[in-house]
């Protein structure tokens, strides 16, 4: 059964050099509070995964304003200036991921995958250093899997055993990596008791969640 805890008691449990996952697409289904709460803490060294570093006030974005990781994997930072600026003075390292690679890799992660097979890169930058297999004369690359030592997850609705429901777009990536980490702590809108939400709304199952906190 997951654990009700306060945000500060959250955010304390991200260390220094950690890898986070961060839930979000430009800001959408990101926990904002709890974000905040790691600004104002100023844990750096981090290694984020998101799928983009969003926008310098809203989401993983903030944590990148205030110089907090020392590389980000992720599918897009143009919409950030704070994230083209680290990268390019090299103070900010940047893996690029296919959105749709970056997803399947956190899948992996999450579900005791080796990795996936995907055409997504053949013959492109995104192939150096991977492994290039051809099955039925097709070639792929070998993608390994992403994990987390903490993942950072916004839901619409949770129960005291960790149910989760999300809202719309909200949605995104917050299944994959609430799955994909050592530990997930929630920030939820709404937290009510174990058997307060119909089994077939769940979109995250209990088993996957470790902490919740009040949005």
């Amino acid at each position: 059964m997951a654990k009700v805890i306060s945000i500060a008691e959250a955010v304390d449990m991200v260390q220094e050099g950690m890898t986070i996952m961060v839930s979000g697409f430009w800001g959408i289904g990101a926990p904002e509070k709890v974000i905040d709460a790691l600004v104002e803490k100023g844990t750096g060294n981090l290694t984020g995964i998101s799928i983009s570093t969003s926008l310098v006030d809203r989401g993983i974005g903030k944590l990148v304003a205030n110089r907090q990781f020392k590389k980000v994997i992720v599918s897009y930072i143009g919409r950030n200036p704070a994230t083209m600026e680290q990268y390019e003075a090299g103070q900010l390292e940047v893996e690029f991921v296919p959105q749709g690679t970056l997803a399947e890799r956190i899948r992996a992660g999450g579900f005791g995958l080796g990795g996936i097979l995907t055409p997504t890169g053949v013959g492109t930058e995104l192939e150096k250093g991977k492994q290039r297999m051809t099955i039925d004369g097709k070639d792929y690359l070998l993608e390994l899997p992403l994990k987390a030592d903490i993942a950072l997850i916004k839901a619409h609705k949770a129960d005291k055993s960790g149910n989760l429901i999300y809202r719309k777009a909200a949605r995104n990536t917050n299944p994959l990596m609430a799955a994909a980490a050592d530990i997930t702590i929630v920030q939820a809108d709404e937290i009510v008791e174990t058997g307060m939400i119909d089994p077939d709304e769940v979109m995250t199952p209990g088993i996957f969640v470790d902490y919740l906190v009040q949005g």
